[in-house]
């Protein structure tokens, strides 16, 4: 690891391998691909050399499966990968929120669809990482915009996993993953880490999946005498497959509810200067730095602009973001895709016209005078 107390020049991708390592990540299993690939590549040095495990799997595919399979043993596990990579593992994740376990999966985004543009940054995935894997499931969804968050919001997104029982997504992009920042690291006592909830029971009277106040049930690992099922399909209390209405009904309910009850507690944001603002600008990942310039430049020139900065995307912060959006008299959403985030900010607001977006396809950022001459043009 660097060392600790000093300035250091960093990647976002070398910082989340930082915030990995500090969050207690011993293990890591993927398959390399731009523009994530620094995350595996420094990791196949650093866990060796503290006990830790790294395994160039075969594909995605595999890469995932195994850090499940990690963690089901106790060990805290990360993936991390991009585009094409990250659709190959969306089965996964569904497999992984459904029985519960606890991992973190890095999703340095680029151009697409398929291979697109390897090189390039983009937003394309923020409703894949939401909606990739079928069904009705809770997901946490994380989008840093600077080396710092990089750091700081993948120990966030351990401490949630551990602490949710679910997978969590950090949703990067090739800007943030690769510009480098100054970043000091803190010590290792001052960083807090959330261990997962064992079981205070004997083995004997283990119920794996049993409800409680919290919704997250205590998680044993495989290999201390606890012996449970775990299975992709419905199951009851005690891991085992059912279709009785009643029990799949209350096991789905139960793992939307310790999401949606807690959502205070992943509610990651930034806002500025919205105490008088006319025009609120919402961004986030590495848009969101054009978005701050842009705003701090519409000041200058007396347009009263506010800023929001998403960090958590999923759980959608909707009461936030619906009280500053009425707040203001227009809303605009600046986003590296096709329009994403700004579809549910439309469906909070029910003044469609209120909301404005910018979109860039092309492997682009939007730069801030783009969004100073969007702000300029709708401003009344």
């Amino acid at each position: 690891m660097f060392e600790i107390g000093g300035d250091l020049l960093l990647q976002g991708n070398e910082a989340c391998v930082e915030g990995a390592l500090m969050a207690g990540c011993r293990f890591y299993a993927g398959y390399p691909i731009t523009p994530s690939s620094e995350i595996a590549e420094i990791l196949s040095q650093k866990l060796p050399q503290i006990g830790g495990t790294f395994i160039q799997m075969e594909d995605e595919i595999a890469g995932i499966g195994a850090i499940i399979g990690a963690s089901l043993a106790g060990v805290k596990s990360m993936t991390a990968t991009s585009g094409p990579g990250f659709s190959l593992m969306q089965e996964n994740i569904g497999f992984a929120a459904i029985t519960e376990v606890p991992c973190v999966i890095i999703n340095v985004m680029r151009g697409g669809p398929s291979t697109g543009l390897p090189t390039s940054p983009a937003q394309g995935d923020v409703m894949q990482a939401r909606w990739g894997t079928h069904g009705d499931h809770p997901i946490i969804v994380l989008a840093p915009s600077s080396v710092r968050e990089c750091f700081e919001y993948t120990i966030k997104a351990f401490n949630l996993s551990e602490k949710y029982r679910t997978p969590v997504i950090l949703l990067s992009d090739e800007v943030i993953g690769h510009m480098r920042e100054k970043i000091m690291l803190p010590e290792p006592e001052a960083i807090e880490v959330t261990e997962r909830i064992k079981p205070s029971v004997p083995p004997e009277w283990y119920i794996p999946y049993e409800g409680n106040s919290a919704g997250v049930p205590p998680m044993a690992n495989f290999g201390d005498g606890y012996r449970y099922h775990v299975t992709g399909l419905i199951h009851d209390t005690k891991g085992f497959p059912t279709s009785k209405p009643d029990e799949v009904r209350a096991l789905l309910e139960r793992l939307q509810r310790k999401i949606e009850k807690n959502i205070w507690d992943m509610a990651y944001f930034e806002e500025y200067l919205l105490e008088d603002a006319e025009l609120l600008v919402i961004a986030y990942g590495s848009v969101a730095r054009s978005a701050k310039r842009a705003v701090l430049d519409a000041r200058s020139r007396g347009y009263k602009v506010g800023f929001l900065k998403l960090i958590t995307l999923w759980p959608f912060m909707e009461d936030i973001v619906l009280e500053r959006a009425e707040r203001v008299r227009t809303v605009l959403v600046p986003e590296m895709n096709m329009g994403q985030v700004i579809r549910e900010v439309q469906r909070l607001v029910h003044d469609h016209k209120k909301v404005r977006g910018i979109n860039r396809i092309d492997g682009t950022i939007i730069t801030p005078n783009e969004i100073l001459a969007r702000i300029m043009e709708v401003y009344s």
